[in-house]
């Protein structure tokens, strides 16, 4: 009796344990855990993609920030390095040129073993149209998109979809290394595509909206051929709404960070959230992507409701 007795409460601990591991694997520190991690991030030295920087490298990763741009890279790491053990470090490149990307990923692959997480985010808005002002007739209407010119387009489709290509593709053996060398957690890429390239409105700019539902298609295309089993690299994409940037707030301070007036989203811009999106918005965004295994193929929507309120 005393031996079954034994047995019983030897079992009981045993499951409550089980139970206990099962539960601590659910924690915020393990869900989202990239410490250790390597990760690169185009156009990391501003906007969207300094707050992708940020939120890897706050949680333990070790992130290399590209741009054309040396001084701003600087002034990022300079402003923003992490307090724990992540680190930003910054490398200049252009991602509208093959040459340049392949110099950025010998360069990579010098000093790492592989690639973690690839967050293509470097973009250009391209030209805009009074397209309100032109709509009393056809002939309006053609004159003005008719300002156009064909570089202007291409000048935005070589950065917001052509450079995520070329990207993707010359890392891929990397990312696809991270996922042999850590089991369980694949390589991952994260591209930065926009509501923009979902709503129905060409919000003034053509070629940047069309250039992002480009890019939410490419995702998709990438997301298939990269799944497969002697690749196995998650690709995904997140559609941010208006976030403070170079491109929404036409500048940035000495801290690299940009800053738009909140004022009038609820009312005027019809945004159920009421204010742009933040800092800790898009963190929460990338480091689930980054981290969810089981997201492929995917664009998530980070908009604080823009979509409802302007379909």
């Amino acid at each position: 009796m005393l031996s079954a007795g034994i047995r019983q409460v030897t079992s009981q601990i045993t499951r409550n344990m089980s139970s206990s591991s099962s539960t601590a694997k659910l924690t915020a520190n393990k869900l989202f855990n990239v410490e250790g991690q390597v990760a690169l991030v185009t156009g990391g030295g501003t906007g969207i993609g300094l707050m992708c920087a940020q939120a890897l490298a706050a949680n333990g990763a070790k992130v290399y920030i590209t741009g054309r741009r040396a001084e701003a890279l600087e002034a990022a790491v300079k402003s923003h390095a992490p307090e724990g053990s992540g680190q930003i470090i910054p490398v200049t490149a252009d991602i509208t040129s093959k040459e340049s990307i392949a110099k950025l990923r010998d360069e990579i692959s010098s000093k790492e073993k592989y690639l973690n997480i690839l967050v293509n985010n470097a973009g250009i808005a391209g030209p805009t149209n009074e397209t309100e002002k032109a709509a009393e007739s056809a002939e309006a209407l053609a004159a003005e998109l008719w300002k156009n010119e064909f570089d202007d387009w291409q000048k935005v489709y070589a950065t917001n979809v052509t450079g995520y290509y070329f990207m993707s593709v010359a890392f891929l053996p990397m990312l696809s290394k991270a996922t042999q060398s850590n089991h369980g957690h694949s390589g991952t890429i994260i591209n930065i595509s926009s509501i923009s390239g979902i709503l129905n409105s060409s919000q003034h700019h053509y070629a940047y909206n069309a250039s992002k539902a480009a890019t939410i298609q490419l995702t998709s295309l990438l997301g298939k051929d990269f799944s497969q089993p002697g690749v196995k690299v998650r690709v995904n994409s997140i559609a941010p709404g208006i976030f403070p940037s170079e491109m929404t707030a036409k500048e940035s301070g000495d801290d690299q960070k940009s800053h738009i007036d909140a004022k009038g989203y609820r009312e005027d811009k019809n945004i159920p959230a009421g204010r742009p999106g933040r800092d800790e918005d898009m963190a929460q965004a990338v480091l689930s992507l980054a981290c969810n295994q089981y997201m492929q193929g995917q664009t998530v929507v980070v908009d604080g409701g823009y979509l409802m309120g302007n379909p």
